[in-house]
């Protein structure tokens, strides 16, 4: 498993647990998805095994939407073997639908929004939009792909946001893994690692939660990451002597 796709399994497993803690699930969800990328593919393929319908995806010129769901194979041959652009799905697929620009993406109706693309695609009116059209949840795959004002919308209007800081951990908690795997002389399979990378999303996510619980700002994984994470390096240097 490579660091890009473990981002992105990393982010539907992370998103689960948001699902998860509402009593829901991938299952029968719409989701939109920006960005073609690494992130972007394998977060469309784990959402779909969990039972979700992928409708968008994009790249720089463009977004596809797909009513019938976004079909994964196509994508990875387009953007993994033969390095095309986006629209070119349509060839494929009559029956989707080719949008110039990406902006728009998130005009599309779903319940889960993943950006995966790029710092600050979702603006505010983009995040307006989300809300209006009934989204729920939103979890970054991408670094920081909202920006402040968008958040506001979102912590203001009831979607569970799952920040990039968590979210989108995966590939760094592999990289470690792999690192382990290297010093222990050992060689998990995909499955151990997978199921590894599941543990630590899962683990990410109750801390996130814990941490926003214990400081008075229950359900806002913001502060409840930023917490975390400022507590995780503290005690780090406090056990190590530094302070």
């Amino acid at each position: 498993m490579t660091r890009t796709e473990a981002t992105g399994y990393g982010l539907v497993y992370f998103t689960a647990e948001m699902l998860k803690s509402k009593g829901e699930s991938f299952e029968g969800k719409t989701v939109v998805v920006s960005g073609s990328g690494n992130v972007a593919i394998y977060a469309i393929e784990k959402a779909t095994q969990f039972g979700a319908k992928v409708v968008a995806c994009s790249d720089s010129n463009g977004y596809i939407y797909d009513e019938n769901g976004i079909d994964l194979e196509t994508v990875k041959r387009l953007k993994e073997v033969e390095r095309k652009r986006i629209k070119e799905y349509v060839e494929v697929h009559p029956s989707a639908q080719f949008v110039e620009g990406c902006q728009n993406i998130w005009d599309i109706p779903c319940d889960i929004a993943l950006p995966c693309a790029t710092q600050n695609e979702i603006d505010e009116a983009a995040a307006k939009t989300l809300v209006a059209n009934g989204c729920k949840y939103v979890a970054e795959g991408a670094n920081m792909p909202s920006s402040l004002e968008a958040i506001e919308v979102y912590l203001n209007n009831g979607v569970y946001f799952g920040p990039a800081k968590a979210a989108n951990a995966g590939g760094v908690a592999v990289s470690a893994l792999e690192m382990a795997q290297n010093s222990a002389r050992l060689a998990w399979t995909f499955e151990e690692v997978d199921a590894k990378l599941q543990d630590i999303m899962t683990n990410i996510y109750n801390n996130s939660v814990n941490a926003a619980v214990e400081y008075g700002h229950e359900g806002n994984l913001v502060v409840g990451s930023n917490i975390a994470g400022f507590l995780k390096v503290a005690d780090t240097m406090i056990a190590h002597g530094v302070v």
